[in-house]
């Protein structure tokens, strides 16, 4: 079947290596040292972490929604769970309140483009237009921008996921698990796939602008929580700081040339 790693093209990944220090929060903290790829913008792409530890960091790409993000929002505080939203820039700018709300409820916000094009398609001024853009909006909404980013599709060349690094400190964030919920399969489809698939150290994609993937969320997370896994963001996965904590220089988006 075919499924959106496998559009990747067999592109080298990338994963950090953190070890597990303690606990903040009830969430597991990781400490690390930083892969070599990340600050020197060599391989820059995580798919997942390799652990021992039942750490994993859930992801929300394509929102923010209108009304499906603050069903999920609700479902994650019930269960104290921060997760990884990232957000379409565009998305942002049409609801800058609930934006607000995902991080002042303690969850991580990276970079998704502005307008979900496939950035592979780009030449590198449209290509960092979608991301100046984008990390530009999530500032003005809460004061900081995003430190990690998302691809579209998870389309993104090699060289791409380079330039990112080098030219906005950005490693590209991929996952491990797939629950392909983009295809609709229902519910407990998407739970039984999230469950299923799921390991120490992995990043698990999902989509908070489809309903019943939303809907499939308290029993794939109940489930997870059952099995003894705990919830960090991204940025903790990988052994950083939280993302607020980090300092990321703000670019701002250009006039792209007609």
């Amino acid at each position: 079947m075919l499924t959106r790693r496998t559009l990747l093209g067999g592109a080298a990944s990338f994963m950090a290596m953190p070890a597990l220090v303690g606990r903040a929060r009830a969430q597991a903290r990781l400490d690390h040292v930083l892969p070599a790829g990340i600050t020197r913008g060599g391989a820059t792409t995580i798919t997942q972490v390799p652990t021992t530890q039942p750490v994993v960091a859930m992801t929300f790409d394509d929102g923010p929604h209108q009304s499906l993000t603050p069903q999920l929002l609700d479902i994650l505080a019930a269960r104290g769970i921060r997760a990884t939203f990232y957000v379409v820039g565009r998305r942002v700018s049409m609801y800058p309140q609930l934006t607000a709300r995902i991080a002042s409820e303690g969850h991580e916000i990276g970079n998704h483009s502005y307008s979900h094009p496939r950035l592979i398609n780009l030449g590198n001024a449209g290509l960092m237009h979608e991301l100046d853009r984008t990390a530009q909006a999530i500032h003005q909404v809460v004061g900081r921008p995003p430190v990690t980013m998302r691809p579209p599709y998870g389309l993104l060349s090699e060289r791409q996921r380079r330039l990112i690094n080098e030219t906005r400190g950005l490693p590209t964030i991929l996952w491990s698990v797939d629950p392909q919920d983009w295809r609709r399969p229902g519910s407990s489809v998407v739970a039984n796939r999230i469950v299923g698939g799921t390991r120490p150290g992995a990043v698990i994609l999902a989509h908070d602008i489809i309903g019943s993937t939303v809907r499939a969320m308290p029993a794939a997370l109940d489930a997870l929580i059952a099995r003894g896994y705990r919830f960090v963001t991204v940025s903790e996965l990988v052994g950083w700081p939280h993302w607020n904590q980090r300092n990321i220089s703000l670019q701002l988006a250009q006039v792209q040339p007609t």
